[in-house]
């Protein structure tokens, strides 16, 4: 499982509270990397008053002031932060008991920029003066393969200014907020966090309720001054990678009606907004949080039930009667991601076919259907589904008894999935005593796991001929005594298919130098055409003129989770999209499409709760 990084930028007055680290805290404990942009202001302040030295100030053409760093006094700027600023942030982050590395970020080149052209400022008789000297600059290269290895090995990696010198000056003061957004372009962050003592960025600086939630490119320098400025710029420049953005506050990253977002594309119309927002939203298998927040807020807005339960799953809900249908998509999707963008109708971005578009249309119904007071609609967006350990669908199937469900899975507006192949997944591991691969009829641990594999292939489609096999990781090891190689065995079983005949037959196959074990074995299900959530999804077709495919996918999806213990509960899947663009770099969606399926889905729904009792 992929651990998202988060890229926050925090200032002197942010890192002198202790909220800020416990949120650190937080992240780094639900399995997140962390790198931390520290400001100096505060600092820079303190260490020049300790050693009785003056900081010089330019006065530029506009009127701002800056600090004025000539060669000479970067040495002094450099201490600052390594003798106040970066102790007192490692200190704080070790309280909580978390492992960090601080660095400034010119120390053995992590970062790297180039020196800004010469300054007009003006003198204190008022001159006008070119200023060259001043090592102010902006950040242009990124060592990624050094901080990934610090990020793997440290709960927190904490950088601060100056940069090297990309033409070998002294180092190069930097603003932390556009540091912060190159750090994040060049890692491949999922989040950057600009943390700041404000409510976001405010229409109004005198009104600290005027924060401008949604911000598009162009948008906020309109609204932004002073130190402000230097934020929006950061933004809008991290929105040329594909984290997603924020400006949060006032000094927290855990209140969202207080952060400013900032969005990549504008959707090409309004009921495209939900969609848009949730492809924007990184949420790779593990890191599915922001979105199931961001969700919650969405439905929370709109009047309805919503939280986040103990998995992680969001769940949204209206109506509180006996009757009861569950709408179960999923928030995760595999990696990577990439700035999202509409294009021609589409919209393209990871996770906009598998299955953003479906659990979006889920939660837009859910708004809007007409809910009976014996019934009640209920949509979860689980976790984990695009990786083996399905924790989400595993916690809906044991709390959250439905009488029908909709599984949202891609498959196209005009085609319903009546069911799935199962899962057989196998962890295969060959040990050889160690020796020399030139050795007379020398056989090496790849070599006995490739017979391995090959054998146990050919026990399980003995019995079931219609699987699917392909090997999906191999890893090797090295040791005194032994070597050992290490495959991932997956089957696609048919509905049908005797699982517990396969995990004997491919346990037969164990041996002294092979050991088999089984991570996951879960049934395929096929549900006929007969039921009533069938005949619903039917009728809806039929309504809008459309003549559906009923298909049984070679895949597996959370509605073979529910299967394993759920008896009798009519289950379909159906969504928007082209399945075959899942998990590719070329995945995007229609908007018509997506609107074709919202109108079918809506009909559906409503058209199941007003069925009589006998007939569902």
């Amino acid at each position: 499982m992929t651990r998202p990084l988060y890229v926050i930028k925090a200032g002197s007055a942010t890192l002198d509270r202790e909220t800020i680290h416990k949120e650190i805290a937080e992240l780094v404990a639900r399995g997140a990397r962390v790198l931390l942009v520290a400001g100096g202001a505060t600092g820079i302040e303190r260490h020049y008053a300790a050693i009785g030295r003056p900081m010089p100030h330019l006065r530029l053409a506009n009127g701002d002031a800056v600090r004025y760093c000539p060669p000479a006094e970067m040495a002094h700027l450099v201490n600052a932060y390594e003798q106040v600023t970066l102790p007192a942030v490692e200190h704080n982050l070790r309280a909580l008991d978390l492992s960090a590395f601080t660095a400034v970020a010119a120390r053995g080149a992590l970062v790297t920029g180039r020196a800004n052209r010469p300054l007009k400022a003006h003198t204190d008789a008022g001159r006008s003066v070119v200023v060259r000297d001043h090592r102010a600059g902006v950040p242009t290269g990124v060592d990624s393969a050094r901080l990934s290895t610090l990020l793997d090995a440290y709960d927190v990696v904490c950088l601060s200014a100056p940069v090297a010198d990309h033409d070998g000056g002294a180092p190069l003061n930097v603003d932390a907020d556009v540091l912060a957004a190159v750090l994040a372009n060049a890692l491949d962050a999922d989040h950057l966090r600009l943390v700041t003592g404000t409510a976001g960025l405010l229409t109004d600086p005198d009104d600290p309720r005027s924060t401008l939630c949604d911000a598009y490119p162009g948008d906020g320098a309109r609204y932004a001054g002073g130190r402000m400025r230097q934020k929006v710029r950061a933004a809008e420049i991290a929105l040329e990678g594909s984290a997603d953005v924020a400006i949060t506050g006032p000094h927290t990253m855990t209140e969202p009606s207080a952060w400013t977002r900032f969005w990549r594309t504008r959707e090409p119309a309004a009921d495209l907004t939900l969609l848009t927002k949730m492809v924007s939203v990184p949420s790779v298998s593990g890191d599915e949080a922001e979105l199931a927040s961001f969700l919650a807020e969405w439905c929370r807005e709109r009047g309805m039930d919503a939280g986040v339960d103990g998995a992680g799953n969001l769940v949204a809900t209206r109506g509180s009667g006996p009757r009861r249908l569950l709408l179960l998509g999923h928030l995760d999707t595999v990696p990577h991601h990439w700035p999202v963008e509409w294009n021609k109708g589409e919209l393209w971005g990871r996770g906009s076919v598998d299955a953003k578009g479906s659990l979006a249309n889920f939660l837009e119904v859910l708004a809007h259907a007409d809910i009976p007071e014996d019934g009640q609609l209920c949509v979860v967006g689980a976790v984990e589904e695009e990786i083996s350990s399905s924790k989400g669908a595993y916690h809906v199937r044991d709390h959250y008894p439905a009488d029908a469900v909709v599984i949202g899975e891609p498959s196209g507006s005009h085609k319903l999935t009546l069911g799935y192949f199962g899962l057989f997944k196998l962890r295969v591991t060959a040990s050889v005593p160690s020796g020399h691969s030139a050795g007379m009829d020398a056989v090496s641990a790849p070599d006995r796991l490739t017979g391995a594999l090959g054998a146990l292939r050919d026990a399980v489609l003995a019995l079931a001929p219609e699987a699917l096999s392909a090997v999906i990781d191999i890893s090797c090891a090295t040791e005194r005594e032994h070597n050992s190689a290490t495959g991932i065995l997956n089957f696609r079983v048919p509905p049908g298919a005797d699982l517990d005949a396969l995990r004997a037959a491919a346990l037969g196959q164990t041996d002294d130098d092979v050991a088999i074990e089984v991570l996951r074995a879960t049934p395929g299900y096929a549900g006929g055409r007969s039921s009533s959530l069938v005949k619903v999804f039917t009728r809806a077709f039929a309504d809008a003129g459309v003549k559906p495919r009923f298909v049984v996918k070679k895949g597996t999806s959370d509605m073979n989770t529910l299967a394993t213990t759920w008896r009798d509960v009519p289950m379909v899947a159906y969504g928007p999209g082209d399945s075959s663009l899942d998990h590719t770099d070329e995945e995007r969606i229609d908007g018509m499409e997506y609107r074709t399926a919202r109108s079918l889905l809506a009909d559906a729904v409503n058209r199941w709760f007003a069925l009589p009792e006998r007939s569902r």
